[in-house]
């Protein structure tokens, strides 16, 4: 099977876009294949519980339910350290969710270890 990453930039401001990356990551997953995603810009704010409970894209599904099907499934989740600290999200924010600051090395790391990559 192959390596996916899903790379979302786009977050509570577009949420049909930003679910719809959730969604593909899952179907990834459920066709099983390894699934990252990595998420920079306003994409940070998606993993706040406030907007994994409250978020809903048209036709793509509560974001909630992804991301929990997302966790169970073992996907690791990669927040860009300077947009998340832009925007008020500190690294005890996503104290026990899979994730982890990361910085542009990791997101071009992945990328060239991913056998496809999906923008939202």
């Amino acid at each position: 099977m192959a390596i996916i990453l899903v790379h979302l930039t786009h977050g509570p401001e577009h949420p049909t876009r930003a679910a719809l990356a959730f969604l593909v990551a899952k179907s990834a997953l459920d066709e099983g294949h390894e699934v990252n995603m990595f998420l920079a810009g306003d994409a940070v704010q998606v993993l706040r519980d406030g907007v994994l409970d409250n978020l809903s894209g048209l036709g793509t599904g509560k974001l909630r339910d992804l991301y929990d099907a997302l966790v169970a499934g073992g996907v690791k989740f990669y927040l860009s350290g300077m947009s998340s600290k832009a925007r008020g999200l500190a690294e005890g924010d996503i104290t026990g969710k899979p994730a982890e600051m990361a910085m542009p090395n990791i997101l071009v790391r992945l990328a060239l270890e991913a056998d496809r990559m999906f923008t939202y």
